[in-house]
């Protein structure tokens, strides 16, 4: 049965502490309150269909690779041989997809607080999922991401962090902090990596600072990164951390032959986009903050 087209709705989401960005809306297709957050799925104008929770887009149809690509690759590539992959977060299944691009990898495990979510996302985004969710290699664990790492015993080689942005909800808010990143730590085998979304290093600076100090305080090697997600409304800042491998040891053409090898295809990610990951600044309100290699 076709939706019928919603007139006069509008997404209202939060940019800055003042700033907002209106986003006229076609349909609706979904909206449900979870035990966690408020869930909707929405055709927006100029993004296409949208995961929007708590009044926020977590994955918008036009422009979700940019976000995903930058989140998953960097990781994955830097670490040699990446077999068991754990994702917490990650509900529409993206994150997932990209990941399992990767021939080496065996299990991946996604952890996921908001069961509700997931089954909206398996039944209304399979242009974002894929079929992820039904790859022999994929496990789907609905649980708090930190009781899971607690009681988990097992070792993984990248873990990757796709959460809500830690001021849009208090859901996640205990996932961005030194505790945490230590237990992170403690499940990565010697050579682990482990990535997080941090948000906006522009509007939240203070917030993004302590962040990125946390994982600094508990890896060795630490690479900041952003990219423009258009439906973000700003630029989506990432954090990686790594035991044992400096994420300056790749070149350009390490990171192509990577991918090329392991099958991996990309929209937006390739050797050039990370070295522009690699050397371009973080921009903040008290200034920009250029790296030195």
């Amino acid at each position: 049965m076709e939706i019928p087209r919603v007139m006069g709705l509008a997404i209202v989401q939060g940019v800055g502490k003042r700033s907002i960005m209106v986003i006229q809306a076609r349909r609706l297709y979904v909206y449900k309150r979870t035990r966690y957050q408020e869930a909707a799925i929405v055709d927006l104008e100029d993004f296409g269909k949208s995961l929007v929770l708590d009044g926020y887009i977590q994955s918008a149809e036009v422009d979700e690779y940019i976000y995903h690509e930058s989140l998953v690759h960097p990781a994955m590539v830097l670490h040699p041989q990446p077999r068991r992959v754990l994702i917490i977060g990650g509900g529409e299944g993206a994150t997932l997809r990209e990941v399992l691009k990767h021939r080496t990898v065996e299990k991946a495990v996604m952890v996921d607080i908001d069961g509700e979510v997931v089954e909206l996302s398996r039944q209304y985004l399979e242009v974002m999922h894929r079929g992820s969710f039904n790859d022999p290699r994929a496990e789907i664990v609905i649980e708090d991401g930190k009781k899971f790492l607690e009681r988990c015993s097992e070792k993984f080689d990248v873990i990757i962090l796709d959460l809500i942005d830690p001021y849009s909800s208090e859901i996640a808010r205990e996932l961005y902090t030194e505790p945490f990143y230590r237990l992170v730590s403690e499940r990565l085998a010697d050579d682990g990596v482990m990535v997080t979304q941090a948000g906006n290093s522009f509007f939240f600076e203070e917030l993004y600072n302590e962040i990125a100090s946390a994982i600094k305080r508990v890896f060795r090697y630490v690479l900041e990164y952003s990219v423009w997600v258009p439906s973000f409304g700003y630029t989506c800042n990432f954090v990686l951390g790594s035991k044992a491998r400096d994420p300056a040891s790749l070149r350009l053409e390490d990171v192509d032959r990577v991918l090329r090898e392991r099958g991996v295809e990309t929209r937006f990610f390739r050797g050039s986009t990370y070295m522009a990951m690699l050397y371009a600044p973080i921009v903040k309100k008290s200034g920009v903050e250029f790296k030195t290699r």
